[in-house]
Protein backbone atom coordinates (compact mmCIF):
# COMPACT_ATOMS: atom_id res chain seq x y z
CA UNK A 1 0.00 0.00 0.00
CA UNK A 2 2.91 2.13 0.83
CA UNK A 3 4.60 1.44 -2.41
CA UNK A 4 1.08 2.45 -4.24
CA UNK A 5 0.63 5.55 -2.57
CA UNK A 6 4.38 6.64 -3.12
CA UNK A 7 4.02 5.82 -6.95
CA UNK A 8 0.84 7.92 -7.26
CA UNK A 9 3.04 10.99 -5.55
CA UNK A 10 5.51 10.28 -7.85
CA UNK A 11 2.90 10.79 -10.88
CA UNK A 12 1.50 13.94 -9.59
CA UNK A 13 2.94 17.12 -11.83
CA UNK A 14 5.00 19.08 -9.79
CA UNK A 15 3.58 22.13 -7.87
CA UNK A 16 3.92 25.74 -10.13
CA UNK A 17 5.12 28.62 -8.06
CA UNK A 18 2.26 31.22 -8.19
CA UNK A 19 3.85 32.94 -5.09
CA UNK A 20 2.90 36.95 -5.49
CA UNK A 21 6.69 37.64 -5.29
CA UNK A 22 7.21 35.25 -8.09
CA UNK A 23 4.63 37.10 -10.10
CA UNK A 24 5.47 40.87 -8.66
CA UNK A 25 9.08 40.39 -10.34
CA UNK A 26 8.02 39.56 -13.83
CA UNK A 27 5.28 42.27 -14.20
CA UNK A 28 8.02 44.74 -13.02
CA UNK A 29 10.72 43.48 -15.05
CA UNK A 30 7.86 43.54 -18.49
CA UNK A 31 6.81 46.87 -16.93
CA UNK A 32 10.29 48.43 -16.73
CA UNK A 33 11.41 47.27 -20.53
CA UNK A 34 8.38 48.79 -21.72
CA UNK A 35 9.11 51.90 -19.87
CA UNK A 36 12.70 52.25 -21.39
CA UNK A 37 11.16 51.61 -24.95
CA UNK A 38 8.66 54.69 -24.00
CA UNK A 39 11.26 56.70 -22.59
CA UNK A 40 13.53 56.04 -25.54
CA UNK A 41 11.24 57.19 -28.23
CA UNK A 42 10.46 60.20 -25.59
CA UNK A 43 14.02 61.16 -25.29
CA UNK A 44 14.86 60.67 -29.65
CA UNK A 45 11.91 62.74 -30.26
CA UNK A 46 13.42 65.46 -27.63
CA UNK A 47 17.49 64.69 -29.03
CA UNK A 48 15.85 65.91 -32.66
CA UNK A 49 13.59 68.82 -31.12
CA UNK A 50 16.26 70.17 -29.86
CA UNK A 51 19.17 69.83 -32.43
CA UNK A 52 16.41 71.78 -34.90
CA UNK A 53 15.19 74.83 -32.46
CA UNK A 54 18.35 76.00 -31.08
CA UNK A 55 19.95 76.77 -34.47
CA UNK A 56 16.64 77.41 -35.96
CA UNK A 57 16.34 80.34 -33.13
CA UNK A 58 19.47 81.65 -33.84
CA UNK A 59 18.31 81.98 -37.61
CA UNK A 60 15.47 83.46 -36.70
CA UNK A 61 17.08 86.27 -34.27
CA UNK A 62 18.73 87.51 -37.73
CA UNK A 63 15.59 87.36 -40.23
CA UNK A 64 11.76 88.22 -39.20
CA UNK A 65 9.87 85.13 -39.04
CA UNK A 66 7.71 87.11 -40.83
CA UNK A 67 9.43 87.42 -43.58
CA UNK A 68 10.49 83.98 -43.74
CA UNK A 69 6.98 82.85 -43.64
CA UNK A 70 5.03 84.90 -45.91
CA UNK A 71 7.80 85.61 -48.22
CA UNK A 72 7.95 84.49 -51.52
CA UNK A 73 11.38 85.02 -52.98
CA UNK A 74 13.31 82.21 -51.44
CA UNK A 75 17.43 82.90 -52.31
CA UNK A 76 19.35 82.54 -49.04
CA UNK A 77 22.58 81.42 -50.91
CA UNK A 78 22.57 84.28 -53.33
CA UNK A 79 23.43 88.18 -53.01
CA UNK A 80 20.86 89.78 -51.70
CA UNK A 81 20.12 86.79 -49.70
CA UNK A 82 15.84 86.47 -49.71
CA UNK A 83 14.69 84.17 -46.77
CA UNK A 84 10.58 83.76 -48.05
CA UNK A 85 10.22 79.97 -47.43
CA UNK A 86 6.98 80.31 -49.56
CA UNK A 87 7.83 79.02 -52.83
CA UNK A 88 9.22 75.37 -50.86
CA UNK A 89 6.22 74.87 -48.93
CA UNK A 90 3.80 75.30 -52.14
CA UNK A 91 6.09 73.03 -54.29
CA UNK A 92 6.17 70.80 -50.91
CA UNK A 93 2.35 70.65 -51.48
CA UNK A 94 2.36 70.14 -55.26
CA UNK A 95 4.63 66.88 -55.41
CA UNK A 96 1.89 65.85 -52.27
CA UNK A 97 -1.44 66.76 -53.95
CA UNK A 98 -0.08 64.47 -57.20
CA UNK A 99 1.06 61.56 -55.15
CA UNK A 100 -2.27 61.34 -53.22
CA UNK A 101 -4.53 61.65 -56.62
CA UNK A 102 -2.12 58.49 -57.09
CA UNK A 103 -2.14 56.72 -53.62
CA UNK A 104 -5.89 57.65 -52.09
CA UNK A 105 -7.94 55.93 -54.96
CA UNK A 106 -5.13 53.34 -55.93
CA UNK A 107 -4.10 52.02 -52.22
CA UNK A 108 -8.05 52.06 -51.58
CA UNK A 109 -9.00 50.11 -53.99
CA UNK A 110 -6.40 48.00 -53.47
CA UNK A 111 -7.28 47.37 -50.11
CA UNK A 112 -10.78 46.56 -50.75
CA UNK A 113 -10.21 44.32 -53.50
CA UNK A 114 -7.48 42.20 -50.56
CA UNK A 115 -10.04 42.17 -48.21
CA UNK A 116 -13.61 41.42 -49.60
CA UNK A 117 -12.58 40.04 -53.32
CA UNK A 118 -9.44 38.43 -53.51
CA UNK A 119 -9.31 34.66 -52.53
CA UNK A 120 -6.70 33.54 -49.95
CA UNK A 121 -4.18 32.34 -52.85
CA UNK A 122 -4.79 35.62 -54.92
CA UNK A 123 -4.32 37.79 -51.68
CA UNK A 124 -1.10 35.87 -50.52
CA UNK A 125 0.29 36.95 -54.25
CA UNK A 126 -0.56 40.15 -54.17
CA UNK A 127 0.64 41.05 -50.52
CA UNK A 128 4.52 40.14 -51.43
CA UNK A 129 4.05 42.54 -54.67
CA UNK A 130 3.14 45.25 -52.42
CA UNK A 131 5.84 44.52 -50.08
CA UNK A 132 8.34 44.86 -53.06
CA UNK A 133 7.08 48.11 -54.04
CA UNK A 134 7.55 49.52 -50.80
CA UNK A 135 11.44 48.22 -50.25
CA UNK A 136 12.17 50.01 -53.46
CA UNK A 137 14.95 52.01 -52.78
CA UNK A 138 13.32 55.33 -53.55
CA UNK A 139 16.55 57.16 -55.09
CA UNK A 140 15.42 54.08 -57.76
CA UNK A 141 12.04 55.56 -57.90
CA UNK A 142 13.44 59.02 -58.22
CA UNK A 143 15.77 58.25 -61.34
CA UNK A 144 12.29 56.05 -62.89
CA UNK A 145 10.65 59.24 -62.62
CA UNK A 146 13.36 61.30 -64.52
CA UNK A 147 14.37 59.18 -67.51
CA UNK A 148 11.35 57.22 -67.79
CA UNK A 149 7.80 58.97 -66.29
CA UNK A 150 8.92 62.37 -67.83
CA UNK A 151 9.87 60.93 -70.99
CA UNK A 152 6.17 59.28 -71.08
CA UNK A 153 4.46 62.28 -70.18
CA UNK A 154 5.80 64.11 -73.44
CA UNK A 155 5.26 62.03 -75.24
CA UNK A 156 1.25 62.07 -74.51
CA UNK A 157 1.25 65.50 -74.69
CA UNK A 158 1.99 66.94 -72.23
CA UNK A 159 5.06 70.27 -72.25
CA UNK A 160 6.61 69.19 -68.52
CA UNK A 161 10.07 70.57 -67.54
CA UNK A 162 13.09 68.03 -67.17
CA UNK A 163 12.19 68.48 -63.83
CA UNK A 164 8.64 69.22 -62.40
CA UNK A 165 6.53 67.74 -59.75
CA UNK A 166 4.03 66.30 -61.82
CA UNK A 167 6.36 63.45 -62.51
CA UNK A 168 8.16 63.57 -59.05
CA UNK A 169 4.23 63.13 -57.65
CA UNK A 170 3.10 60.21 -59.41
CA UNK A 171 6.36 58.15 -58.83
CA UNK A 172 5.78 59.28 -54.95
CA UNK A 173 1.93 58.24 -55.22
CA UNK A 174 3.21 55.14 -56.32
CA UNK A 175 5.67 54.63 -53.64
CA UNK A 176 2.90 54.97 -51.08
CA UNK A 177 0.22 52.57 -52.78
CA UNK A 178 1.66 49.94 -50.23
CA UNK A 179 1.62 52.26 -47.37
CA UNK A 180 -2.26 52.96 -48.21
CA UNK A 181 -3.02 49.58 -49.38
CA UNK A 182 -1.80 47.84 -45.86
CA UNK A 183 -2.87 49.70 -43.63
CA UNK A 184 -6.22 50.10 -44.73
CA UNK A 185 -7.00 46.42 -45.56
CA UNK A 186 -5.50 46.06 -41.80
CA UNK A 187 -8.55 47.55 -40.78
CA UNK A 188 -10.87 46.51 -43.08
CA UNK A 189 -10.23 42.58 -41.82
CA UNK A 190 -10.85 43.85 -38.32
CA UNK A 191 -14.29 44.58 -39.34
CA UNK A 192 -16.42 42.29 -37.72
CA UNK A 193 -18.02 39.29 -39.93
CA UNK A 194 -21.50 39.70 -38.11
CA UNK A 195 -21.65 42.94 -40.00
CA UNK A 196 -21.20 41.44 -43.28
CA UNK A 197 -23.70 39.32 -42.83
CA UNK A 198 -26.04 40.74 -41.46
CA UNK A 199 -25.74 43.19 -44.61
CA UNK A 200 -25.64 39.99 -46.89
CA UNK A 201 -29.08 39.18 -45.14
CA UNK A 202 -30.61 41.98 -46.13
CA UNK A 203 -30.03 42.14 -49.58
CA UNK A 204 -26.97 43.85 -50.65
CA UNK A 205 -24.69 42.94 -53.20
CA UNK A 206 -20.93 42.63 -52.36
CA UNK A 207 -19.61 45.71 -53.61
CA UNK A 208 -22.98 47.60 -50.96
CA UNK A 209 -21.32 45.82 -48.29
CA UNK A 210 -17.78 46.77 -49.21
CA UNK A 211 -18.48 50.17 -49.89
CA UNK A 212 -20.96 50.93 -47.37
CA UNK A 213 -20.41 48.57 -44.17
CA UNK A 214 -16.91 47.55 -44.30
CA UNK A 215 -15.48 51.17 -45.09
CA UNK A 216 -17.33 53.20 -42.84
CA UNK A 217 -16.70 50.45 -40.11
CA UNK A 218 -13.04 50.82 -40.61
CA UNK A 219 -12.79 54.58 -41.51
CA UNK A 220 -10.86 55.41 -38.48
CA UNK A 221 -7.78 52.65 -39.86
CA UNK A 222 -8.76 54.16 -43.71
CA UNK A 223 -7.90 57.89 -42.43
CA UNK A 224 -4.85 56.82 -40.23
CA UNK A 225 -3.09 55.30 -43.77
CA UNK A 226 -4.12 58.66 -45.74
CA UNK A 227 -2.56 60.63 -43.13
CA UNK A 228 0.95 58.63 -42.98
CA UNK A 229 1.03 58.48 -46.77
CA UNK A 230 0.72 62.40 -46.61
CA UNK A 231 3.40 62.46 -44.24
CA UNK A 232 5.71 60.26 -45.93
CA UNK A 233 4.84 62.54 -49.13
CA UNK A 234 5.68 65.35 -47.28
CA UNK A 235 8.97 63.97 -45.76
CA UNK A 236 10.39 62.07 -48.94
CA UNK A 237 13.72 63.54 -50.10
CA UNK A 238 15.44 61.11 -52.54
CA UNK A 239 12.42 61.28 -55.16
CA UNK A 240 11.95 65.16 -55.11
CA UNK A 241 16.18 65.79 -55.52
CA UNK A 242 16.44 64.12 -58.34
CA UNK A 243 12.95 64.57 -60.48
CA UNK A 244 11.38 67.70 -59.15
CA UNK A 245 14.25 69.98 -59.36
CA UNK A 246 15.82 73.01 -57.22
CA UNK A 247 14.32 76.12 -58.80
CA UNK A 248 12.44 77.58 -55.82
CA UNK A 249 9.47 79.78 -57.89
CA UNK A 250 6.46 80.36 -56.25
CA UNK A 251 4.10 78.27 -59.04
CA UNK A 252 0.88 75.88 -58.69
CA UNK A 253 1.68 74.77 -62.23
CA UNK A 254 2.51 71.16 -62.34
CA UNK A 255 4.79 70.89 -65.09
CA UNK A 256 7.35 74.06 -64.26
CA UNK A 257 10.63 72.94 -62.15
CA UNK A 258 10.40 73.99 -58.38
CA UNK A 259 12.11 73.26 -55.29
CA UNK A 260 10.76 70.85 -51.78
CA UNK A 261 11.13 71.92 -48.37
CA UNK A 262 13.77 68.70 -48.26
CA UNK A 263 15.01 69.05 -51.45
CA UNK A 264 16.78 72.25 -50.11
CA UNK A 265 17.47 70.55 -46.66
CA UNK A 266 19.33 67.44 -48.52
CA UNK A 267 20.80 69.41 -51.50
CA UNK A 268 22.44 72.22 -49.03
CA UNK A 269 23.55 69.89 -46.13
CA UNK A 270 25.36 67.94 -48.56
CA UNK A 271 26.83 72.00 -50.49
CA UNK A 272 30.05 73.63 -49.32
CA UNK A 273 27.94 75.67 -46.63
CA UNK A 274 30.13 77.34 -43.85
CA UNK A 275 28.96 75.90 -40.37
CA UNK A 276 27.52 78.38 -38.41
CA UNK A 277 26.57 80.87 -41.08
CA UNK A 278 23.21 82.55 -41.70
CA UNK A 279 22.97 80.20 -44.77
CA UNK A 280 23.85 77.00 -43.18
CA UNK A 281 21.17 77.90 -40.41
CA UNK A 282 18.22 77.79 -42.97
CA UNK A 283 18.50 73.78 -42.95
CA UNK A 284 17.37 74.14 -39.60
CA UNK A 285 14.59 76.95 -39.82
CA UNK A 286 13.23 74.87 -42.56
CA UNK A 287 13.35 71.31 -41.57
CA UNK A 288 11.48 72.89 -37.87
CA UNK A 289 9.18 74.24 -40.60
CA UNK A 290 8.89 70.45 -41.43
CA UNK A 291 8.80 68.95 -38.33
CA UNK A 292 5.91 71.64 -36.96
CA UNK A 293 4.04 70.63 -40.72
CA UNK A 294 4.11 67.01 -40.27
CA UNK A 295 3.58 67.22 -36.73
CA UNK A 296 -0.32 69.08 -37.28
CA UNK A 297 -0.81 66.72 -39.39
CA UNK A 298 -0.76 64.22 -36.91
CA UNK A 299 -2.35 66.21 -34.25
CA UNK A 300 -5.30 66.25 -36.86
CA UNK A 301 -4.83 62.54 -37.54
CA UNK A 302 -5.20 61.40 -34.22
CA UNK A 303 -8.42 63.74 -33.42
CA UNK A 304 -9.92 62.18 -36.75
CA UNK A 305 -9.38 58.29 -35.44
CA UNK A 306 -10.65 59.16 -32.14
CA UNK A 307 -13.66 60.71 -33.36
CA UNK A 308 -15.08 57.95 -35.80
CA UNK A 309 -13.21 54.97 -33.43
CA UNK A 310 -16.54 56.69 -31.17
CA UNK A 311 -18.54 56.08 -33.75
CA UNK A 312 -18.03 52.67 -35.09
CA UNK A 313 -17.03 51.11 -31.18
Amino acid sequence: MATRDATLSAREPAEIDLSQSGRRFGELLIKGVLGLAALVSLLTTVGIVVSLLLPALEFFAEVSPWEFFTGTNWAPLFEPASFGVVPLIVGTFSVTFWALIVAIPAGLGTAIYLSEYASPRTRGTLKPVLEILAGIPTVVYGYFALTAVTPLLRDIGIEVDIFNPLSGGLVVGVMLIPTVASLSEDAMASVPQALRDGAYGLGADRLQVSLKVVVPAAISGIIASFVLAISRAVGETMIVLIAVGQLPQLTLDPRATVETLTAFIGATGNGDVPTGSIEYKTIFAVGLTLFVMTLVMNVISIRLVRKYREVYD
